[in-house]
């Protein structure tokens, strides 16, 4: 809220170096940023009483764009990539999925590893299990289990994030 949009009877005022000039209404402290030819802007509204600065709004605004943009720039994006098993593979059809994997994993991704059952695989959900840890063994050196291996229908799935 700026200048006129201001409706509380009371506020702190600070002035534009930072200085602050006290609690006063809101009139006068629209009058002292009237004089100096800048805004009055409500910077803490849940405060008792609000807080307001005397600044100019455009660079303000500038300058809260400038800061949500650096925090943004700073913010780390992890994906999560799937590898996809079955009970019945071969031991080099584990080594390939183990290699994309381990690349995913060096990308900084999270890695899902999933073994899906169909028809009477059901039944033999040990074996699965024993895959995706002999999996994980495998993968030890750069990755940790973040998750254990668990049924979600008829997939049993765990999940793997890089060592820090």
């Amino acid at each position: 809220m700026i200048n006129e949009q201001i409706r509380d009877r009371e506020v702190r005022l600070i002035d534009d170096q930072g200085n602050q000039l006290g609690i006063m209404s809101a009139r006068d402290a629209q009058k002292l940023a009237r004089e100096r030819n800048l805004d009055l802007v409500k910077i803490s509204p849940k405060a008792k009483p609000p807080v307001c600065k005397i600044i100019d709004y455009g660079k303000f605004r500038y300058e809260q764009a400038k800061r949500e943009k650096e925090a943004k720039k700073k913010q780390n994006i992890i994906s999560v990539k799937e590898v996809r098993l079955s009970p019945n593979i071969e031991q080099h059809d584990i080594d390939t999925k183990m290699k994309h994997a381990r690349k995913f994993l060096d990308n900084g991704d999270k890695v899902k590893v999933s073994v899906r059952f169909r028809g009477r695989e059901l039944a033999h959900t040990a074996i699965g299990r024993g895959i995706l840890l002999k999996f994980a063994e495998s993968l030890a050196d750069i990755a940790d289990i973040e998750k254990n291996p668990k049924m979600e229908g008829r997939s049993m799935v765990m999940f793997m994030t890089k060592k820090k």
